[in-house]
């Protein structure tokens, strides 16, 4: 099982970390499977709700999928939910229930409170990952936590495991505003990324706020250099710190094979969720 590969965000990622994490200690199929169905029902409700609040057609260079009314996607947006909190209940471990509502509850915080600010940096720095938590992290800490709860480690192996999945997440969020940046430069007029974050600390940050609503070409190729001049390297090097931050926690959960594949896949933590 060496070489274990993250899979991107088609991927049932989210509960395979809630098996792994299971195996870490007593897995038992029947313990953990409805733990590992809520993960990615939640996840696909998310996804289904970003409809509403987000009418992008690209979000990080990808398409976004928004081809119905409003309507059915409320409708189906709670409906997954609903399955969700269906799968929770089933759960034999009753802390399921509360680890996966922290998380919805961050992941719709997240959703109503956008970064608006590039400066003072170290705030919009904590805006910024107060974000990304919810968008990408807070429900990979859950479904580790869950996993983790369902194969009977104790309190400080969940704990654990639920920083885990949360600096996981936040390496891949990260990683994702790179190569979005990287492929079209373009999105960086439609959210405040880490980059740009670090751009305007480390450039001339009010002609980069002028530059984000201009229409100006050169001023256009002025901001996609200080970007990639300024902001991509740091924001590389804070998705590695996340990603040996998440390699150095597993240190304190049991050692085997499955500490080995999640090890692995935090070495691949730039990869897409």
């Amino acid at each position: 099982m060496s070489g274990a590969r993250l899979p991107d965000g088609n991927n049932l990622i989210r509960a395979g970390l809630v098996l792994l994490t299971a195996g870490l200690g007593e897995y038992r199929t029947e313990q953990v499977l409805h733990a590992a169905a809520a993960a990615e029902l939640i996840r696909a409700a998310t996804l289904t709700h970003d409809d509403l609040i987000d009418p992008a057609e690209r979000r990080r260079g990808d398409a976004a999928t928004n081809d119905w009314d409003n309507g059915v996607v409320l409708m189906v947006g709670d409906y997954l939910f609903a399955l969700a909190a269906g799968e929770m209940a089933l759960s034999p471990d009753a802390r399921v229930i509360s680890f996966y509502s922290e998380a919805v509850q961050q992941i719709a915080e997240s959703a109503l409170t956008p970064v608006t600010q590039l400066q003072p940096a170290d705030e919009a720095y904590e805006a910024y990952i107060t974000r990304a938590t919810g968008a990408s992290a807070a429900l990979l800490a859950a479904a580790c936590r869950s996993g983790a709860a369902c194969g009977g480690l104790d309190e400080a192996a969940i704990t654990a495991a639920g920083v885990y999945g949360r600096n996981l997440g936040l390496a891949a969020h990260i990683s994702a505003e790179i190569r979005a940046l990287e492929q079209t430069p373009d999105s960086a007029r439609a959210i405040i990324s880490l980059p740009l974050i670090y751009a305007a600390a480390h450039s001339d940050a009010e002609r980069l706020l002028a530059a984000l609503d201009s229409a100006d070409p050169v001023e256009q190729q002025w901001l996609a250099t200080s970007i990639h001049n300024h902001g991509i390297g740091p924001a590389r090097a804070e998705a590695r710190r996340l990603t040996d931050t998440a390699r150095a926690t597993l240190d304190v959960l049991p050692d085997g094979e499955t500490r080995r594949l999640l090890a692995d896949l935090a070495q691949q933590g730039i990869a897409r969720l």
